[in-house]
């Protein structure tokens, strides 16, 4: 076994379970929706960690809500959030969690049909809005730009990706929000859809939560449109629980960045994986190993 696991399993074990199969030593990994980044990222994350000999557990979830909840009542080790969330977490719920990396940008899509009379977030009054799974990140921040436009939230329908784009088609619903890394290769793939441009509610999000919500462009081309769509961007952080062991929680931050090539994050600008943006992770601290692993780096 390497090092790097032999700290890892050793670390975990020192919570007081100490069962003789390794596979019950694993990280548990909280990752995302099917077909999702962080299902995606998650998946080559595993396999990373793997390659040192150290076991992981994949859980898919419905993403951030559900993965900090798992990480604050023990069912999950380590697990991706977007970052409005996580600062949720930490500054409102108090939830015992810590980062280990800011890792890449994520952009708020507003998806609508081609045809569709919605230029503008006011033009969802009255209107049939997915907003995103139960229990992901993107349900919060879709509540919260609906909340900025002066828009309710009651009503709306909770669909993941897939089903969204599925409700879209079908015109069960007549938007839903997505919110992700660009391109969302289903989203790539679906013809006759369009986004619409969010800009004007970034300085009221960040009067009202913080700088957890930024000025983000989807690069032009991405998707149909030929054109850059402002939107609001919001980074996503790889966390853990607080009372992960310091030697685990260094050991997954230096994998994280090791294999950071292999693991071809979104490559939309903010995507690339870099040491000096990880650690801004705001009002979530970072854990103490992950700290370690900086220091490491730049001294």
């Amino acid at each position: 076994m390497s090092r790097r696991a032999f700290l890892a399993l050793t670390a975990l074990a020192a919570t007081g379970c100490a069962p003789a199969e390794d596979e019950e030593h694993a990280i548990r990994l909280a990752t995302g929706l099917a077909g999702g980044p962080y299902e995606v990222l998650g998946d080559r994350f595993a396999v990373e960690l793997r390659r040192d000999g150290v076991a992981v557990q994949v859980i898919k979830t419905a993403a951030s809500v559900q993965n900090l909840q798992m990480l604050a009542d023990g069912r999950a080790d380590v697990g991706f959030s977007l970052a409005d969330s996580a600062d949720d977490a930490v500054r409102v719920r108090h939830q015992p969690v810590a980062a280990l990396a800011r890792m890449y940008m994520n952009y708020v899509h507003l998806v609508v049909r081609h045809d569709s009379a919605v230029f503008e977030p006011k033009d969802l009054a009255g209107r049939v809005v997915s907003i995103g799974a139960e229990g992901s990140g993107t349900a919060v921040t879709a509540a919260r730009v609906l909340s900025a436009a002066g828009l309710p939230s009651a009503g709306t329908l909770r669909l993941g990706l897939d089903a969204s784009i599925l409700a879209l088609r079908e015109g069960d619903v007549d938007a839903f929000f997505w919110s992700g890394g660009v391109p969302t290769p289903a989203l790539a793939a679906t013809e006759g859809i369009r986004l619409v441009p969010l800009e004007s509610l970034v300085p009221v999000l960040r009067r009202t939560y913080g700088p957890v919500y930024e000025p983000a462009d989807v690069p032009a081309g991405v998707y149909a449109g030929s054109l850059p769509v402002p939107t609001v961007g919001t980074p996503s952080y790889l966390m853990c629980r607080r009372d992960l062991p310091e030697d685990a929680a260094y050991t997954i931050t230096e994998t994280l960045f090791r294999a950071r090539d292999r693991l071809q994050a979104p490559s939309a600008p903010g995507g690339r994986l870099d040491k000096r943006y990880a650690i801004g992770t705001g009002i979530v601290p970072l854990h103490p190993g992950a700290a370690r692993y900086y220091r490491s780096v730049y001294g």
